[in-house]
């Protein structure tokens, strides 16, 4: 494998971890309600498990309440029980044809909570950056070895590579630092 394939198979793989941590700090609830918070939650209807941005529309009518109106009345219950399920601290109450979600303000506990998760999810992500930097390396020293590739076409390669991971950790800091004042914004 060529150097350059190595490289461009390393940013795709930090692209792909940058984008998974960001859709689960999406999911990490804030003082305020966002459709993000339960749009990807599996609910069983139909035989089958689908997210419930498929089966409905979340509407946030007011800053501290979400609204899940199906398009088919009898997956209400479903999506309530999914909802329940889903661990999120949420609870949903089916008000006639919609689901209504309500936030109660959160206290400073449970905002540090929060930001205890959202760490760890961003630390979860910079070891995941890691090791797509370790197995980039270790492509690349295996190519070394097989020949056919330059001493210093390999040592560019690996500045390359910490580059990217520099990069890719920092807008990970950058977001959870963004999240957290979220979190912490009364």
């Amino acid at each position: 494998m060529a150097p350059d394939e190595i490289l461009l198979e390393a940013e795709d793989k930090m692209i792909k971890t940058d984008q998974v941590v960001a859709n689960e700090f999406a999911g990490v609830r804030t003082g305020k309600a966002s459709p993000s918070l339960v749009e990807n939650v599996m609910v069983e209807v139909y035989g089958a498990q689908m997210r419930i941005r498929e089966l409905a529309a979340i509407t946030t009518p007011e800053p501290r309440q979400l609204l899940i109106q199906p398009w088919d009345a009898a997956s209400i219950h479903p999506i309530e029980k999914a909802i329940q399920k889903a661990n999120l601290g949420l609870s949903p109450a089916v008000q006639g044809k919609i689901v209504r979600i309500s936030f109660p303000e959160l206290s400073q506990e449970r905002r540090q909570e929060f930001v205890k998760i959202v760490r760890k999810m961003a630390e979860d992500g910079r070891v995941a950056i890691r090791h797509v930097r370790r197995d980039a390396l270790e492509l690349l020293k295996k190519a070394k070895t097989a020949g056919g590739v330059g001493e210093e076409e390999i040592e560019s390669a690996e500045k390359e590579i910490q580059k990217l991971t520099d990069q890719y950790i920092a807008k990970i800091d950058a977001q959870v630092a963004a999240k957290e004042k979220e979190i912490t914004t009364v």
